[in-house]
């Protein structure tokens, strides 16, 4: 097991792909141009701010490691990184979400009938553009990557207060939603370069499983992330309903009185915080044993890159597992202040 770093020399280790990934931006931006001037200025708003771009990365990574990066690398990667794009703005009408990476969401701005077909309208140029691809597999995994990440959001939404949720549904959800772009981006950067379908199955179950372990990442951020550094509106997963892994486990290991408190407060929608979460059972405990899976599933991730010779990409796909390490041990760290 790789040793976790301290918050301060955390690094996303993209600086191999730099180049490349300046290249993406540039193409993401340039989408604007290809809608309607009257829709161009809310496409470029909605593409300006830039975040990881963790999509894009993999699916260059993974271009590298099994051969080498090609312009259709920064095409995969511009496709991918618009049906994120579109799903955020998405996301932010249903949780209400006011900013996201400094900026007012679309719905802050414009409304949500307007948000709504902005969303969409991203969704359909994405699945337009990979068209191009001559390899028809190719624009079918995207676009079923694409579906997924939607039926993901709307099991999710079904399921909000729905305090029978199991963990194995929550991981269900959050493949879909989340880790379904992550996966894509992985092994369709190795089918790209016509590697053994072994290869593509196990860079596809890498980014998986990565996407899954970032999601419950950010459902821990959630709960105990400092907004002015998320860049984005904190706490709104448990006030729309929304049972992420801490509180299954909190659930799972709550007296039945202190289940019915966190029950009544839940369905009730009553204001609530750490402070009153630490307080009805082993929220410290649920914290903890949601990052101890977490982790292991990293450790499950890295196991599947022994299908890749030792070059500076796979050893990028390492550290973006130390990456993620360091920032769930944070959430640990932060939750005990």
């Amino acid at each position: 097991m790789t040793a976790t770093p301290s918050a301060s020399a955390l690094v996303f280790p993209f600086e191999l792909i730099q180049e490349d990934l300046q290249a993406v931006e540039s193409a993401i931006r340039g989408q604007a141009k290809a809608f309607d001037p009257g829709v161009e200025g809310y496409v470029a708003y909605v593409c300006q701010a830039a975040g990881k771009r963790i999509r894009p990365a993999l699916a260059l990574l993974a271009g590298g490691a099994t051969g080498g990066k090609t312009e259709a690398h920064t095409r995969l990667s511009v496709i991918l990184e618009l049906v994120h794009i579109a799903s955020l703005v998405h996301d932010d009408i249903m949780d209400g979400a006011d900013t996201r990476r400094g900026l007012p969401t679309a719905a802050a701005k414009w409304g949500h009938s307007l948000s709504v077909l902005l969303g969409d309208a991203l969704f359909a140029h994405a699945l337009e553009v990979a068209t191009e691809f001559e390899d028809t597999e190719v624009c079918r995994q995207i676009a079923r990557a694409s579906r997924d990440v939607c039926s993901g959001e709307i099991l999710q939404t079904q399921r909000r207060f729905d305090l029978n949720l199991s963990v194995p549904d929550y991981l269900r959800m959050i493949e879909m939603k989340t880790a379904a772009l992550f996966a894509a981006a992985a092994g369709l950067g190795a089918r790209l370069n016509g590697v053994p379908q072994s290869v593509q199955e196990a860079l596809h179950s890498f980014g998986l499983k990565l996407g899954t372990v970032y999601q419950i990442y950010d459902d821990c951020l959630d709960l105990v992330g400092d907004e002015s550094k998320a860049g984005k509106t904190l706490g709104t997963d448990l006030a729309r309903g929304k049972l992420t892994l801490p509180i299954l486990y909190l659930l799972m290991d709550a007296t039945d009185v202190q289940k019915q408190k966190l029950n009544r407060m839940l369905l009730q929608g009553e204001p609530m915080d750490t402070s009153i979460l630490a307080g009805i059972a082993d929220y410290e405990g649920a914290i903890e044993r949601t990052v101890k899976f977490a982790t292991e599933m990293l450790e499950a991730a890295e196991a599947e890159l022994v299908c890749l010779e030792d070059t500076p990409y796979k050893r990028a796909f390492l550290g973006i597992c130390t990456y993620l390490r360091g920032l769930l041990s944070g959430c640990v760290l932060q939750m005990s202040r």
